[in-house]
């Protein structure tokens, strides 16, 4: 089921993924999106900032039936079907349960703690994937239980490839994948860098743009 839940995983550039499951489409951290876009029934965003939280792209996928989740500040600049989560609360949505958890900096002051931005870990026909939002490596991930890893691998910003493998050591998933490189920050030399780091200890695999 893992090796499902990847194969219809589409990373559409940066934070950004699409993942087809149970019939539903659920969009993570949409931005700059084009080409085929089809509506989504659940989009996570993470937290504020312009390249997650993204309006216009948004727009570009929501339906009227569509349920946007994030956190407060992101929340309350958006109307209709939105529901605002701090770390550490879940909800059943359908066949999803959609866990809330921390996201932040540590040696570095673009998402402070104090924020209560967002990664989350979706379960959905058995599986839990974890899209890490834009974090370094926290003491917290070693409790956080994970098949499949979405974890920013760029630096400056976010944890470096280094920091991603050793974060990705703690979560100990059966599948990691690296995100935030290819645009306005990270190389896919960081992505190569941290599959190597993991050789022979976790699966990496590196996605290639839809």
């Amino acid at each position: 089921m893992i090796d499902k839940i990847l194969s219809n995983l589409d990373w559409l550039g940066h934070d950004c993924f699409r993942l087809r499951a149970a019939g539903q489409v659920v969009y993570f951290d949409p931005f700059q999106l084009s080409g085929d876009l089809p509506p989504a029934d659940l989009i996570l965003v993470s937290h504020a900032h312009y390249d997650h939280f993204s309006p216009d792209d948004i727009k570009k996928i929501r339906q009227e039936s569509t349920l946007i989740i994030t956190e407060p500040e992101s929340a309350a600049k958006l109307s209709g079907n939105v529901k605002a989560m701090q770390p550490g609360q879940s909800i059943t949505w359908g066949p999803f349960t959609i866990e809330a958890v921390r996201a932040y900096n540590t040696n570095k002051k673009f998402h402070p703690q104090a924020n209560n931005w967002l990664g989350f870990i979706v379960t959905v026909e058995g599986v839990r994937l974890y899209h890490a939002g834009d974090t370094d490596h926290i003491p917290e991930m070693a409790d956080y239980k994970a098949d499949i890893a979405l974890l920013p691998v760029s630096g400056t910003y976010v944890m470096t490839a280094d920091e991603a493998a050793q974060a990705a050591l703690d979560i100990n998933p059966k599948v990691a994948v690296p995100m935030h490189f290819g645009s306005i920050v990270g190389e896919q030399s960081d992505a190569e860098r941290f599959a190597a780091k993991l050789v022979n200890k976790i699966k990496v695999h590196i996605p290639q743009k839809k």
